[in-house]
Order: structure tokens, then sequence, then C-alpha cells
């Protein structure tokens, strides 16, 4: 361009200048345009600001920063209706959809392979655990408690079902294996040494005990870990949500948990009641659901498997009552497992809180 040409150009820009300014003395040509501010090169190329990582990986509600597990739901829309319609909803489904898996069952394999039984005898056998149908059924009825969870938590709380695993939020794998190697070691040595207090076990399994055998390593252990999600997992963490603290939630799901297991002497009841406060304090102490899944699923398993191999699991399942030493050596051994699995969690610096930065 030639300097005529860069002038006229000037003069042209300046003249528009002068015609738009709201300075008077500018457009009457007694002043000049005050000239416009280059704009920043790093105002210019700077780029939008990159979402946090929670923002990439959650489209949902989220905790609070820094929550312990009992408290998750206390996020920024947490209202404590919610917990309450949540926690009636929870317990509602447990009663219907539980009994009507479970009955549902039974009599599907009534009609197509028993039909020239009585129902009400083949119904009384199935759930006394007389016949393997009865504890495939109740434990399939009871796994249904995962999906009640999980709904409970995406449409009354509007937040990721993950959230129910651990603080992470995710099930921590490592610590999982290493909680059932413990618990395998811990409550069956416990359970081996009550026997030299009372009676000793005699192996004889029981009739048609192969069938049992099947029922119980495919899903005991879905069974177990269904309760710890469903009471550890979503009861613990709407109940704890209601107040500030987490020993109101920690209580109120044990205590319901053992209410919930039937009839029950008061030693029994006190047994129960101490494993659920147990498993509720190492899922407030270690951020997750992993060391009450591994001590639920291994008393249950060999709990079974014992009884299966020595007397039957229908006088297992017939057990409305123990004494205070069996009740003490349960205990005993609970609360060592907890120990160790405290410790173990410490020693692998699990995260404990919700960190969401």
């Amino acid at each position: 361009m030639t300097k005529q040409k860069r002038s006229a150009v000037t003069a042209n820009s300046s003249s528009k200048a002068r015609n738009r300014s709201g300075n008077p003395a500018v457009r009457s040509g007694e002043a000049e345009p005050a000239a416009r501010p280059a704009k920043s090169p790093s105002v210019a190329n700077r780029q939008p600001p990159k979402p946090t990582p929670a923002s990439i990986v959650e489209s949902g509600v989220l905790p609070p920063d820094g929550a312990s597990y009992p408290q998750i739901l206390r996020g920024e829309s947490y209202m404590w209706w919610r917990s309450v319609l949540g926690v009636v909803f929870g317990l509602s489904l447990f009663l219907l959809v539980t009994t009507v898996v479970s009955q549902g069952l039974v009599t599907l394999f009534w009609a197509t392979t028993a039909g020239d039984q009585q129902y009400q005898d083949y119904f009384a056998k199935a759930f006394a655990f007389e016949l393997p149908i009865g504890m495939l059924s109740v434990n399939v009825g009871l796994a249904a408690l995962i999906p009640i969870a999980w709904g409970l938590m995406a449409a009354v709380h509007h937040m990721r079902p993950r959230w129910l695993s651990s603080v992470q939020p995710r099930i921590r794998w490592r610590y999982l294996l290493a909680c059932l190697a413990i618990a395998a070691v811990v409550l069956n040595g416990v359970m081996l040494l009550s026997t030299t207090v009372g009676k000793e076990l005699s192996y004889q399994p029981q009739k048609g005990f192969w069938g049992f055998l099947v029922v119980i390593v495919l899903t005991s252990p879905i069974q177990a870990a269904a309760e710890e999600i469903f009471f550890r997992g979503y009861l613990l963490q709407a109940l704890g949500s209601l107040v500030a603290r987490p020993w109101f939630g920690i209580t109120v799901s044990s205590l319901v948990f053992a209410l919930l297991h039937g009839t029950q002497n008061l030693p029994l009841f006190a047994d129960r009641l101490a494993f659920g406060l147990l498993a509720a304090l190492l899922v407030w102490r270690t951020g997750g659901l992993e060391a009450g899944i591994a001590a639920h699923v291994i008393n249950n398993v060999f709990a079974y498997l014992v009884a299966g191999l020595t007397t039957s699991i229908a006088t297992l399942k017939a057990i409305k009552g123990i004494g205070w030493v069996d009740a003490a050596f349960d205990v005993g051994g609970f609360a060592l497992f907890a120990v160790l699995a405290y410790g173990l969690s410490r020693l692998m610096k699990l995260r404990t809180r919700v960190v969401l930065s």
C-alpha cells in the first residue's frame, strides 16, 4: 500500500471515529479521538477454563467435597424429605420385591418340576431350606436389593449409584480381596475355636448337598453383597444425611438390619446388631463397603457349607436363638476382623472422604 493510500485510510478511519464519538469537541474537529487500546495477547489467546475432574465424570448431583461416607447425600440439593421418602420406599420395596421374587420362583419350579406334589408341602420344604430351590429363591429375592438401592439413588436423590460403593466412587478391588482373605482366616478360625467349647463338629454331609453347594457358591456372595449395599450402603447414607453426625445412620441402619431378620432370642439379636454396628463403623472409617461385604460373604458362605457338611442347612435355617457364649464368639470374631480390616485400610492409605477437586 502506498503512503498516499495509507494516509487516506487513516483519515477515513479518523473521520468515522469523530462522527461516532460521544464527545462534541471530537465531532467538531477540535480534538482527536482517543486511541482504542490494543487487545492484550494474553486476553486474546485466553482459553475457556477447563472443567474440574468431577464435572468431567459426573452428570448427576455431587456429594459435598470432604464428606464422609454416611453423609454423601448432604449435597447442595439436599432436602431432608428425600431421605425419609427413600427410606420408606426402600423398606417397602424390600418387603414386597424380595417376597414376590422368592415366592414366584418357588411357584414356578413347583409348576414345572413337581406338579405331582402338594403345593403347601413343597412351599414349606422349600422355604425351610430342605430343597435347594428354596435357598436359590431367597438369595435371588435378596439380590433384588441391589437394583432397589441403585434405583433409589438415581430416582430420589438424582445421584449416581456408584457413590454407594465408596467415596472414590467405585469398588476398591484390591482392598476387597484382601478383606476376603482376612475374613476367611479370622472368622473361620474363631468358628473352629468355638467348637472346642461346645459340641465338636462331625463330618456328615446331608442328602442332596451338591445341589446346595452350587446354590451357595453362585448366589450366597451376591445375596450378602446385596444386603450390604442396601443396609450399610443406601440406608446408612439416607439415614445418615438426616443428622449432621454419622452416628445416627450407623445406629439406626444397624438396628433395622437386626430387626428384619425375624424371630430371634436376645443373644442372637445382639449378635446381629453387633455385626451391623461393626460393619457400619468400618464403612464410615474406611470410606466404602468393601470390608462389610467381605465379612458378610465369608460368614454366610462358610456357615452354610459347614452346616451342609455336618448337620443340615435346614437345621441352620431353623435356628431362632443361640446362647451368650456363642454370641460372644461371633462378636469377638467380627471385632477382630474389624480391627485388622481397619488397620489394612490405613496401610493402603485408602481415601475416607469425598475429594471432588
